[in-house]
């Protein structure tokens, strides 16, 4: 009975487990990645719901969004992926000078997306495409409103011009484009007033909406340079008293030639802007790559904790959780590129 008592206490040689069979540090951060998904499902599932809702939402370009920015942060943070793979293989074969290469080298791939991230920023700051309280430069749609927000910051700016004793070659040639873009307001206001319900009248308020931004959807299917235009049968009586129509092609700081309004050939305009859209766009677009930005960013204090060690393999487990957060990060990203940049 001994025997068979030995024989049954040994018989499978299992140990209990008062836990699950995973160090703490990587169960703690599997809850916390739960949370995670959670929280980017309900932002991605958000953005989805608005963005094919909404009536109107705004061309890639028309945003200054460059689709071979998002593609080269796509490929930049899947090489970072492979990297900190590495770095945990060299810990795991106590290669410390090789993981911290590789930890290093996924530090830097880490900076090179908030880089670029902040470019694309830089790009809409610059265009005055931004979600602001209690509203952004951008309006919806060109109608009395719109105009009487251009005047009002065309006054805004000449009254300190026209107060000077003295006024420059400059300050002249600042205050002859505020009367020349004031001149264009009051035609496309007086033209909406008298026809509200006409296409005659909303097209002189889109004209001069147009002239201060031009949209590259707007323009997209227009006949090149030299091809033949046919004239149209009849002119509306609004368009001809239409001014002359300038736009010239420019380099934006986004990198995608566009045709250049007022507010790119005199950026200390700052006019206004017309983008059907464009405020749902702006809050979505920046709440989501704004959360984002910032796992990218506390993904490279981890990092920067990292460099700080003898990454041997006594740290190889802290090297693979960090790595875990960090290919959460990326997934995130590759949900977003195509949904941000490739859906027009």
């Amino acid at each position: 009975m001994s025997d068979h008592a030995t024989t049954h206490g040994h018989h499978s040689g299992l140990q209990y487990q008062p836990a699950l069979p995973l160090p703490n540090g990587k169960l703690f951060l599997w809850l916390f990645l739960s949370t995670e998904i959670m929280f980017f499902a309900g932002l991605i599932g958000a953005y989805i719901v608005l963005r094919f809702g909404a009536p109107q939402w705004p061309r890639t370009h028309d945003v200054h969004l460059v689709e071979i920015w998002g593609a080269l942060n796509t490929a930049v943070l899947i090489c970072s992926s492979i990297t900190v793979v590495l770095a945990l293989e060299a810990a795991k074969q106590d290669n410390a000078a090789a993981a911290k290469g590789w930890v290093l080298l996924t530090f830097v791939l880490g900076s090179v997306f908030l880089g670029v991230k902040g470019y694309e920023y830089g790009a809409k700051f610059s265009h005055q495409i931004y979600p602001a309280l209690p509203r952004s430069a951008i309006y919806e749609s060109a109608d009395v409103h719109y105009a009487s927000a251009v005047r009002l910051r065309l006054a805004e700016l000449k009254a300190p011009l026209v107060t000077l004793p003295q006024k420059t070659p400059d300050d002249e040639r600042r205050i002859a484009v505020i009367d020349e873009i004031a001149a264009k307001v009051d035609a496309a206001e007086k033209a909406f007033r008298e026809h509200p319900d006409s296409p005659a009248g909303r097209r002189m308020m889109l004209q001069l909406a147009d002239e201060i931004y031009p949209r590259a959807s707007v323009h997209e299917h227009a006949p090149a340079v030299g091809e033949h235009q046919e004239e149209p049968a009849a002119r509306p009586a609004a368009a001809a008293v239409r001014p002359q129509v300038t736009l010239v092609a420019a380099e934006s700081p986004a990198g995608d030639a566009h045709l250049a309004g007022y507010n790119d050939r005199y950026p200390w305009l700052e006019l206004p802007i017309m983008i059907p859209g464009g405020n749902l766009w702006a809050s979505t677009y920046f709440l989501v790559t704004g959360f984002h930005a910032i796992h990218v960013l506390v993904g490279l204090i981890a990092f920067a904790f990292l460099l700080r060690m003898r990454l041997g393999v006594a740290r190889a487990g802290v090297i693979e959780n960090v790595g875990l957060y960090w290919h959460f990060v990326d997934l995130v990203w590759i949900f977003l590129f195509p949904l941000l940049y490739l859906f027009d």
